[in-house]
């Protein structure tokens, strides 16, 4: 007895099949009673065995997908039958509309094939005939030998090219697309990324020393202390606020530059130093800076952005974790690029004056990264026994970038 899992069905037939299969046998079956045949004098010269053939080709209609080749082996078979009856035009039509089938849904070494064979068999017939009969007229079956056989073969071998053609067009639109997207999604990632480190440069500096300098208000009972840090506190507010209202108008204006004319440049770090020291005043830091800058002109604008934000971020991080002493601020500028260095003096407190995310290193790294240059950060001994904190950006310069 048979599982019913093991026993294996054929697909159902395409709806187009049986309309084929249907009209075949139902046209065959008309004209075989309206007595039009194909020819006569043969050895089953009634009308009724010309069905049988007929009936078959109708049958083998509805596998012309699911089966071409056997579909074509078993028809080839029908067509030889059917020259011993009257024959009929139905059959003859059915058996091309196979052999198209045999090529176009077949696989791809019978669609090779078919159309040699077919050739090659066309080419035997007229020359076996014409040795036979020795007049031109068996080169009409040649010729109705090819009708049958070698021209629905090539047909069947160009709709495939094309159809074939087509999937390939279809399959590379689809991988164009996917590519597409996976670049959009790149895209909005880095984007991300890169409003995410212009945020915390931003906005590090300004809440760190209104961090700090609020810690101070509520620990030291003093008023002039207090009404110095709650001015420091102001100005780092009103600054925070001015930049985050920047930062959201290029967003809503979606601006096409990645690195926008506003952003600051390297003509602002005195600025930078000055609220440095500022909001540094009460950690005992003393900030400077010393531009070794020799060439001439502005360098391209993300080199510029890239060092101003390291120069940020690291007075940011020297103001919540340095030691009282000096911070120092070098700018070097060679054939190859500008270099930008930051020193602190390394403190030994447990804790950060202010509340850190961690991704200022990180921040700083995927800029020096994006431009193609090297970043150094971490300890090294300082002058007279000290320990100091050093960040080294080195950012290279394509020759012919710089602006005049």
């Amino acid at each position: 007895m048979f599982s019913p899992a093991r026993t294996r069905h054929l697909p159902r037939p395409h709806r187009s099949d049986v309309l084929i299969a249907a009209v075949g046998l139902l046209g065959g079956t008309v004209l075989s009673l309206l007595g039009l045949h194909m020819q006569n004098g043969r050895l089953f010269d009634a009308t009724w065995p010309a069905l049988i053939p007929l009936a078959v080709m109708s049958a083998l209609e509805l596998l012309r997908r699911s089966a071409p080749q056997t579909a074509l082996v078993i028809g080839t078979l029908a067509l030889v039958a059917d020259q011993f009856t009257r024959g009929n035009l139905a059959t003859l039509l059915m058996y091309t509309d196979l052999m198209y089938a045999a090529v176009l849904y077949g696989t791809p070494a019978a669609a090779r094939r078919i159309p040699v064979t077919t050739f090659l068999i066309t080419v035997g017939v007229t020359i076996g005939f014409l040795a036979w009969f020795r007049d031109a007229e068996a080169l009409l079956i040649g010729i109705v030998t090819g009708l049958v056989s070698f021209v629905p073969a090539l047909t069947g071998v160009s709709v495939r090219n094309h159809r074939d053609a087509a999937e390939t067009a279809r399959l590379r639109a689809d991988q164009t697309a996917l590519l597409a997207e996976m670049d959009r999604a790149q895209a909005v990632t880095a984007e991300r990324a890169r409003m995410a480190r212009e945020l915390h440069d931003m906005v590090a500096n300004h809440l760190s020393a209104i961090a700090i300098h609020s810690t101070a208000a509520l620990s030291i009972d003093d008023p002039a202390t207090s009404r110095d840090a709650l001015g420091v506190i102001r100005e780092n507010s009103v600054d925070g606020l001015a930049e985050m209202r920047r930062l959201i108008g290029l967003l809503r204006t979606g601006a096409a530059d990645p690195e926008p004319s506003s952003s600051p440049t390297l003509d602002s770090l005195d600025a930078l130093i000055g609220q440095h020291r500022t909001n540094a005043t009460s950690s005992g830091l003393t900030c400077t800076l010393d531009d070794a800058r020799t060439g001439p002109g502005r360098l391209p604008a993300p080199v510029e952005l890239a060092a101003y934000r390291i120069v940020q971020e690291s007075l940011t991080n020297a103001l919540k974790h340095a030691a009282p002493g000096p911070v120092t601020v070098r700018l070097g500028q060679t054939k190859d690029g500008l270099t930008v260095e930051v020193s602190s003096v390394l403190g030994d407190r447990p804790g950060s004056r202010a509340p850190g995310s961690g991704a200022g290193l990180i921040g700083m790294r995927e800029r020096v990264a994006l431009l193609g240059g090297t970043f150094e950060a971490g300890p090294a001994p300082g002058t007279g026994g000290t320990r100091i904190w050093h960040v080294r950006a080195e950012l290279p310069v394509e020759e012919g970038r710089v602006a005049s």
